[in-house]
């Protein structure tokens, strides 16, 4: 193998030694941090003073940006959403009593059918006590949307873009290039759909026709969360549901937001609409330790050459073969 392989894999062994590391160390409460006196954190987000106020009173808000997508990653991913924390975090505002709004600060182009319908379900669970707005960002759409469309009350600035309702189920077909270089698939399979969807095979009629029914159904229950949230009949919302995309306006004219605004005007109208005025408002992020694993990952990417970044491409090619349903707007 040569020096520059060696060089990749030892740098991915090194990232995930220290990856895991630093999951026993949050594990461990309540015993000291290598990070005590950098930062104030709570479990595993910090915790940075918004609006000062009453602490026994809090407004919680919580960013989604990025990819939702969940946390079993590649460790050379750089991805700046992770799905376990953003869980737990929800979870720590639906058990914490002095915790009363959450205001969701949006900014993704949408993500896993999976990922967003477990979050769209926390804040569900959220919402029956207490109140949940969406903070839009520059983009919030598809999965993006999905997750903000059950809110009380959603803003957005009008240069937003947001909308995409709607599925995609992406892959590639390698066959003409594997006939080109003389590699066959030797495949051993129990049944003809056990590999649907490979890269290596010609999709059949029949293919087609099994993954289009579960693109219909993932697509059926996101129109149904954007009715029910939105207060429209399924009609209407398929009308708009063809996954074009939206500016801010326009998705007000079509009923899928609220206001025109940015996060100051959403702070501002939950402290006023539900009379929670003296509230002391916050904002979690994930702690020093997650944000440096993410910061060492992406520096690791950029150190690699140019072949050992293809040979990483290729081994996640190999692991993302199975087609999968997603509710992500993407131009490319």
């Amino acid at each position: 193998m040569k020096k520059k392989r060696w060089f990749a894999l030892l740098i991915a062994v090194i990232l995930l030694l220290f990856s895991t590391s630093m999951s026993i160390f949050q594990i461990k409460e309540n015993s000291e941090d290598v990070y005590a006196g950098l930062f104030e954190s709570t479990g595993e987000y910090q915790e940075a003073v918004y609006l000062e106020g009453n602490p026994a009173e809090k407004v919680v808000i919580l960013e989604v940006d990025g990819v939702i997508q969940d946390s079993s990653t590649s460790y050379l991913s750089g991805e700046g959403y992770n799905h376990d924390l953003f869980m737990n975090s929800l979870n720590t505002v639906l058990e914490d009593e002095t915790v009363k709004g959450l205001v969701l600060q949006v900014n993704s182009p949408g993500g896993g059918v999976t990922e967003s319908a477990e979050i769209a379900a926390k804040l569900s669970e959220i919402e029956e006590r207490i109140p949940v707005y969406v903070s839009m960002g520059t983009m919030a759409a598809s999965g993006g949307y999905y997750i903000s469309a059950g809110a009380d009350k959603i803003f957005a600035p009008e240069t937003c873009m947001t909308g995409s309702i709607g599925v995609i189920m992406s892959g590639l077909n390698f066959t003409g290039l594997l006939e080109r270089y003389g590699i066959k698939d030797t495949t051993v399979k129990s049944g003809p759909y056990k590999d649907i969807g490979s890269p290596t095979r010609e999709q059949t009629p029949e293919d087609q026709e099994i993954l289009q029914s579960m693109v219909d159904n993932a697509y059926q229950g996101f129109v149904e969360i954007v009715a029910e949230g939105r207060g429209m009949s399924v009609d209407e919302v398929k009308l708009i549901a063809d996954g074009r995309i939206m500016d801010g306006k326009q998705a007000k004219e079509a009923g899928l937001i609220d206001e025109f605004g940015y996060l100051e005007d959403t702070v501002d109208a939950m402290l006023a609409d539900e009379g929670i005025e003296g509230a002391q408002v916050v904002e979690w992020t994930p702690t020093a330790d997650a944000n440096f694993t993410s910061m060492l990952s992406y520096g690791a990417k950029g150190m690699l050459d140019q072949e050992a970044q293809s040979v990483a491409l290729l081994n996640e090619l190999q692991q993302a073969n199975s087609p999968r349903l997603m509710y992500l707007y993407t131009a490319e």
